[in-house]
């Protein structure tokens, strides 16, 4: 049965119902871009010129638009200590997880053992554990060891409640495989980990990428457990930058250029690797 043309009346409702869809989409982007560009003015804008009145000015006046915050940022030896010291602590904290998530994952996903079903649970359990109530035990054990203060111990609270969504997910997407292809490869004498590095790994791309994204968001953007945790005396970015609020409170010259370049790094990841993050993070959803 051949199905009727649609009328001209029919053809003019749906293409205005789709503009109207964009023109929501795009008021949506810029009202959630305002603040980024509005940070982003605000950080080649003067002090004075910020005092005296917003950062739209530079909308009417670009002339007042100067580099000299930036400058000023980069001579501030405690911002750029932190700056060194976010990318201590969030790159290791983001490839152990990768690491460990890998192989953890494909072991719940493909291996057998006693207990399997079970210790598969509790990671999922784990998973609406709060960071909040760890951080007093997790402070007592740190200071009993020595790690209290210090950039491991940032580190490895990091990446022990960053596994359980880690091994979550890259279960989820190993389980995935077609058992034929595995089986195939164990058939030409591939062993385990032979199969896991040349099979799995590049199969499990996206899926290793999104979760890459993911944690290396969460850990640039903590505060919370950079201030019970971090060396207070070099802190990451975050944290330098709320003690920058409270020394100097008119001290926008550093702040503004200091937030937006803490901001735009992980944007900068995310829309890097956006295609494995959203393939990734529907291919674990599904099963």
């Amino acid at each position: 049965m051949t199905k009727a043309p649609a009328s001209v009346a029919a053809k003019l409702a749906s293409t205005a119902a789709g503009g109207v869809v964009r023109v929501l989409l795009l008021i949506t982007a810029l009202f959630w871009l305002l603040p980024a560009v509005g940070l982003l003015l605000s950080s080649f804008l003067s002090s004075t010129d910020l005092n005296s009145g917003g950062w739209w000015q530079a909308l009417s006046a670009p002339s007042r638009l100067t580099a000299e915050n930036y400058t000023a940022l980069f001579s501030n030896e405690a911002v750029t200590r932190s700056l060194l010291s976010t990318v201590l602590i969030t790159v290791p904290a983001t490839l152990l997880v990768l690491v460990l998530g890998s192989f953890a994952g494909y072991a719940f996903a493909w291996m057998e053992f006693p207990g399997r079903d079970g210790l598969f649970l509790v990671v999922v359990g784990l998973l609406v554990v709060p960071v909040q109530v760890a951080l007093i035990p997790v402070s007592h054990l740190f200071g009993s060891v020595g790690l209290f203060e210090t950039t491991a111990g940032v580190v490895l609270f990091h990446t022990a409640f960053g596994l359980p969504f880690a091994i979550f997910l890259l279960r989820n997407f190993f389980a995935q495989i077609p058992r034929e292809l595995l089986e195939a490869a164990r058939l030409d004498g591939a062993g385990e980990t032979r199969l896991f590095a040349q099979v799995v790994l590049p199969l499990g791309g996206p899926a290793i990428a999104s979760l890459g994204i993911f944690q290396f968001l969460w850990v640039w953007n903590d505060m919370l457990v950079a201030l019970v945790f971090a060396d207070s005396s070099n802190p990451p970015i975050t944290v330098a930058l709320q003690q920058q609020v409270r020394q100097f409170g008119n001290n926008i010259d550093v702040l503004a250029p200091g937030a937006f370049i803490s901001m735009v790094i992980p944007l900068i990841v995310f829309f890097a690797f956006q295609r494995q993050f959203v393939s990734g993070v529907m291919a674990g959803a599904v099963k």
